[in-house]
């Protein structure tokens, strides 16, 4: 057979099973979640092995592919009516951080569009919202243009989140050749199923997160940091976790180019959560950090482990002190990575070191949903590990926990998949095929 039919054959495999999940099995048909993935990630693979396509059939690909996706309606994530939600309170000059659900249906007159039925399909409804200012910005937006549409509504904020993809096909093939690295390499990120499926299938906003993120990188490549202090204020109004990577800028810009750079940032960040200000938003988005830390719990690696450990020696889960000691050991651990990278001197910067700050984040958190692979993911675009590229592979199968309908988290799946994802990173920084075995290497 034909290097182009294999291609070819590759690329439907892709295609059709991301399509599939993306289009067809509820959240609680595991096994037709698992079959669709392995023909994506079998095709993934097969197009990013040696001797894979040319790049303009990769490009193509991904833009083909997202696609498809476009139409469908979430299938894996309910988290679209909560965005329906807090769009139609936006709408209705309603703060979203001003009330839970719960609380707000005791109101004797409900806003527009805020429905019985719609509250029925919230996952937490007792909980307040924790979406930052652009997807607010989008949840109204979409809200405005389809009021009384639910489908209308999500396929709008699908168009905003397409663009943004659009914007990272473009963009991240570029900046990887401005640093000397392979266009090519851009495609573990923008043909992985994963980003597929959660991002154009499922709505997850990760995917406007890293193209301002990837904007952000490229305006300080080329030296435009107004630009890029913009963009990067961008990626932490659509999610928050950008900001891990702060310290790591110090040495990059020096010390005053850091408070420039910083305070452009502050500054666009305060125009755009400025609408949402007030002691609701502190309140509410302070109790939303509080209980993402102390209570929410999904796929977790030492946070597991210690809980275990605190069952042992307390008998009962010790999570309201665990989890916000893991995220003091997460921030000082990152500033001893940025330490460590600034010791280097040398070549502007080392996205390894990025890498490493968001997997000390993500080990260390009690949460890790699916989707938030997408950021280690996109990092080791810049380096030679590629085990972000099996946990991306490993990580939908936690939705074997919602297999028949009822929500049971099966920690054999947990446990193989942590200890495989650190097995292949441990192997790839001891004695992957790179000659440097450092975490600055690329």
């Amino acid at each position: 057979m034909s290097g182009s039919k294999i291609h070819w054959g590759w690329s439907i495999g892709l295609a059709g099973g991301a399509a599939w999940v993306g289009w067809w099995p509820a959240q609680h048909e595991f096994w037709h979640i698992a079959g669709g993935y392995t023909l994506a990630f079998l095709g993934y693979l097969g197009l990013m092995s040696k001797g894979g396509p040319p790049v303009k059939h990769l490009f193509a690909l991904a833009i083909l592919a997202r696609l498809l996706l476009w139409p469908a309606m979430p299938q894996l994530s309910d988290d679209i009516y909560r965005f329906l939600w807090d769009g139609r309170l936006i709408l209705s000059g309603i703060n979203p951080f001003a009330a839970t659900p719960a609380e707000l249906m005791g109101w004797p007159r409900l806003p527009n569009g805020i429905t019985p039925e719609l509250f029925a399909r919230l996952n937490s409804p007792e909980y307040f919202t924790i979406y930052p200012p652009v997807a607010q910005g989008i949840f109204a937006l979409s809200c405005l243009a389809f009021p009384e549409s639910i489908y209308g509504s999500t396929m709008l904020m699908k168009a905003f989140l397409f663009c943004f993809e659009l914007g990272s096909i473009w963009l991240l093939p570029k900046l990887l050749a401005r640093v000397g690295l392979s266009e090519r390499a851009a495609f573990w990120y923008l043909l992985n199923p994963l980003i597929l499926v959660e991002v154009m299938g499922n709505l997850h906003f990760e995917g406007a997160m890293v193209f301002f993120l990837v904007a952000a990188l490229w305006g300080l490549h080329r030296k435009k940091l107004a630009l890029s202090a913009l963009a990067m204020a961008l990626a932490v109004a659509a999610k928050l976790l950008p900001l891990i990577f702060m310290p790591f800028l110090i040495r990059l810009l020096g010390i005053k180019g850091s408070i420039r750079y910083f305070a452009l940032m502050g500054a666009v960040l305060l125009l755009l959560f400025g609408p949402l200000l007030g002691q609701a938003f502190f309140d509410g988005f302070g109790s939303s950090l509080d209980l993402y830390f102390r209570r929410f719990e999904f796929n977790a690696s030492v946070y597991y482990l210690l809980r275990w450990a605190g069952y042992q020696w307390a008998g009962y889960n010790l999570i309201a002190w665990i989890g916000p000691s893991l995220a003091v050991g997460t921030f000082f651990g990152v500033l001893l990575l940025a330490y460590k990278e600034a010791q280097q001197g040398g070549e502007p910067m080392r996205m390894g070191y990025w890498l490493a700050a968001i997997c000390l984040y993500l080990a260390f958190t009690p949460t890790v949903h699916p989707w938030y692979v997408a950021l280690p993911l996109l990092l080791s675009c810049f380096t030679r590990f590629r085990f972000p590229v099996a946990w991306s592979i490993l990580v939908p199968l936690t939705y074997i926990n919602y297999q028949g309908g009822v929500y049971h988290e099966n920690l054999a799946v947990v446990a193989l998949e942590y200890l495989a994802v650190a097995g292949w990173g441990v192997w790839e920084w001891r004695w992957g095929s790179a000659a440097k075995k450092s975490p600055t290497a690329a």
